[in-house]
């Protein structure tokens, strides 16, 4: 090799086997995948047509871990995570329209347009963000854990975050209480290589997370985030330990996204040819080749659900689209407070 040419791109060989599923569980799994692609995709053309604004950070090449995870948690469970959050958001039950209004700055909004891309919040599902600060969502996380176990409520937090938030004071600080209490929290790191512009090997002298996690004494898991089957088997084993009392846990999920850190990112810290190669393992494809390779899936049938998620997003963008501004005079509504008046 030349000193001009660059070593060869190495990442692991794409997911392959049986998927061990029923084929409604199947399918299902696929739909949520598709309907993220298709949203995000579609919120990056809005992007580039300033129909979003501010910032936007996409999911793409990481929807086996939304799509693996997110069915797994109960209707009581609470949901923390980063400002990557639209995917976790859609499949936590958060409408679809609701989260493209929020993005367009709309009232319709699930934060009535005024969190934007990186502040989805949606009180109903129990979808407590969208945290636009690295490693925010970590001590949200226990403190909601805590309610629930000083409650006595059946219940686990999924806190949702990247490997950047590893290097963080409260990261530490949130699993060394979660630990020392014995909280249910279920730590799910998605590891995606890069915190912004900076590979993990050059901000991390430990680049094994699990070791992190395990010092405070909690069990860890390193998964194939890039398996939705892995994803969800992993998760459905450890989740009902979690919600059970058995304490917190920690899951890395080793995934890659195919987008740059956010549309403002010019992306000049990684080789066009090393996302290529992780795209030979993009999640949606591989599983689909596994559902048809045994009989589970025909290309009528990922067409049909390929549509239907296209379907919900034409349908949420003209949702956002009629959506309305808020009105000046109510733009310090939930800011400022009336002072009570106290009789003399």
């Amino acid at each position: 090799m030349t000193t001009t040419e660059a070593a060869p791109v190495s990442v692991p060989p794409p997911p392959t086997g049986p998927v061990p599923w029923d084929k409604p569980l199947a399918l299902a799994t696929l739909a949520d995948m598709l309907r993220i692609r298709r949203m995000e995709e579609k919120c990056a053309e809005l992007y580039g047509r300033q129909k979003i604004r501010g910032f936007l950070h996409l999911y793409i090449g990481e929807e086996a871990v939304a799509g693996g995870a997110m069915r797994l948690f109960d209707a009581d469970d609470n949901i923390v995570a980063t400002y990557r959050e639209h995917a976790h958001a859609l499949l936590r039950g958060v409408r679809m329209g609701a989260i493209m209004a929020e993005m367009y700055g709309k009232q319709e909004g699930c934060s009535r347009g005024r969190g934007g891309s990186m502040h989805l919040f949606d009180r109903a599902t129990r979808f407590f963000g969208g945290q636009a600060i690295v490693g925010g969502g970590l001590p949200l996380a226990v403190g909601l854990a805590l309610a629930d176990k000083l409650c006595a409520r059946a219940a686990l937090t999924a806190c949702f975050s990247g490997e950047g938030a590893i290097a963080e004071g409260a990261f530490h600080e949130s699993m060394n209480l979660a630990a020392l209490w014995k909280l249910p929290v279920l730590f799910c790191c998605e590891n995606n290589l890069y915190a912004m512009g900076t590979a993990l090997s050059r901000s991390e002298s430990q680049t094994e997370l699990c070791v992190k996690a395990a010092s405070y004494g909690m069990p860890t898991m390193s998964v194939d985030g890039m398996d939705v089957v892995a994803v969800h088997e992993a998760v459905a084993r450890v989740a009902p330990e979690v919600r059970a009392g058995c304490g917190p846990m920690f899951i890395e999920f080793r995934t890659y996204r195919f987008r740059a850190h956010s549309m403002f990112d010019p992306e000049l810290y990684r080789d066009k040819r090393e996302v290529e190669a992780w795209k030979t393992r993009g999640p949606i494809h591989t599983y689909t080749a596994r559902l048809k390779a045994q009989g589970s899936l025909s290309e009528d049938e990922f067409l049909a659900l390929d549509a239907k998620a296209q379907a919900e997003v034409d349908e949420a963008v003209a949702f956002a689209e009629a959506g309305t501004w808020e009105p000046v005079e109510a733009m310090l509504r939930d800011v400022n407070t009336q002072q009570p008046q106290h009789q003399g």
